[in-house]
């Protein structure tokens, strides 16, 4: 996937949900169809920790079933780095399971950024990501 397009509603609910939940990583999914982002589903960091997540396993399951019952596709995965870095850790690379978007949330003075990335076989480019 070369870009994904997510509307600035989408990218709000986002970077609210990483805020609220910052010092620590916040995790969720992002569903949708052909690149573009339907649904933004919050999903709770089991690890509990300001440098890794763990999706809760129940809550994944779930959203899993969600999207397979809307028709549907995981188009990316989303995480912050509350305190950095903007790109993809080497604990990213080494954990990235699924052929999607990983969209990174990042703060800097402050403000949120987000990037996407495409994680394959211990390398990754980054995915341009629309905001409409």
């Amino acid at each position: 996937m070369q870009s994904l397009t997510l509307t600035n509603e989408q990218l709000n609910r986002m970077i609210a949900h990483v805020n609220a939940l910052a010092p620590l990583e916040a995790c969720g999914l992002l569903a949708g169809r052909d690149s573009r982002v339907e649904t933004v589903i919050e999903v709770t960091n089991q690890a509990q920790s300001p440098v890794r997540y763990v999706m809760d396993p129940l809550e994944q399951l779930q959203a899993f079933e969600r999207i397979e019952s809307q028709g549907l596709d995981l188009l990316g995965i989303f995480h912050s780095h509350p305190a950095g870095p903007e790109t993809v850790s080497p604990t990213d690379i080494a954990e990235a399971a699924y052929a999607v978007v990983h969209v990174i949330l990042s703060r800097a003075g402050g403000v949120w950024r987000a990037r996407g990335f495409w994680i394959e076989d211990g390398a990754y480019r980054e995915v341009t990501l629309h905001v409409l």
